[in-house]
């Protein structure tokens, strides 16, 4: 529930949107199923409030995942309040359903886990891996938690670290790739650098480089959120990701490309408060 006393000369619109954020369609939902209430009372939007009013939102109503079907598949939770689960996905798993993947998703399994709870609600992920990437990904329990975190991304307050293998020795010991993305020509998978793609922002830190081995440990933060964004980028600079047949690397080896989505920071949509999470791999070579 968001609460709010109102203290200057303010129409209830300008609080959803000014104080919370929050956005017409979302207000249009809540108005809908009844959210709105002014001292305790369920009110339409142009309902006049006062300087002491309390203003209260209820951010909590049970919405359906079309299509998603429940499936009792294990799942590594690292935090759940309300509002957000935050999971730690083994590599492997697809996140949300497709036409090749129906079952055996991260969105099947995280519907039974919360339907197992008796909560009955959307999926709504914040941050997107790709199958064979693990680590953090953060689910939205509620719509203006998934608005609130998204928007945190756009400000660059929504972080996000990674952990990699790539082929071959980094010579800087840290870096920034900037580099436009965009969906290679005649591929409906691959991404690729293109003038008129995307930016996207991809800062680096060399961890460990083994020499013999000829591959180096890159500690990774993106700025942007682009597809298959690392992948592209290291290609880019010459260092594929190691194991990554898509983008080039066809070594027969390995299952998979090593990339971990090790931490993840941002504020609480509800109270600021400071989150960070970190799921450490014992080992990614």
């Amino acid at each position: 529930m968001l609460s709010y006393v109102v203290k200057n000369e303010e129409n209830l619109t300008q609080v959803l949107k000014n104080i919370w954020g929050i956005s017409s369609r979302l207000i249009i939902k809540l108005k809908k199923n009844g959210r709105i209430f002014v001292n305790g009372n369920s009110v339409f939007i142009n309902y006049p409030i006062n300087q002491g009013d309390i203003v209260e939102v209820d951010i909590q109503f049970e919405e359906e995942s079309e299509n998603i079907k429940s499936e009792n598949i294990d799942v590594n939770i690292v935090y759940e309040d309300n509002n957000l689960l935050v999971i730690n996905k083994v590599a492997g798993m697809v996140v949300h359903p497709t036409c090749l993947h129906q079952s055996g998703t991260l969105a099947n399994a995280v519907k039974y886990y919360l339907e197992s709870k008796g909560e009955n609600r959307k999926i709504r992920f914040v941050n997107r891996l790709d199958k064979d990437t693990s680590g953090l990904i953060v689910v939205a329990k509620n719509e203006y938690t998934q608005e609130n975190l998204v928007k945190q991304m756009k400000e660059n307050k929504f972080e996000k670290y990674y952990i990699a293998k790539v082929n071959g020795i980094v010579c800087n010991d840290e870096g920034t790739i900037d580099l436009p993305i965009g969906r290679k020509e005649g591929s409906i998978m691959e991404r690729t650098i293109r003038e008129d793609g995307d930016r996207a922002i991809t800062h680096y830190k060399v961890l460990e480089r083994h020499i013999e081995e000829n591959y180096t440990i890159v500690g990774i933060q993106l700025e942007t959120g682009r597809t298959h964004q690392i992948r592209v980028h290291f290609k880019a600079i010459g260092h594929t990701l190691y194991g990554d047949s898509l983008y080039g690397d066809e070594r027969k080896d390995v299952e998979r490309y090593f990339l971990h989505a090790e931490r993840v920071v941002f504020y609480d949509p509800i109270d600021g408060r400071r989150h960070e999470f970190l799921a450490k791999l014992d080992k990614i070579y």
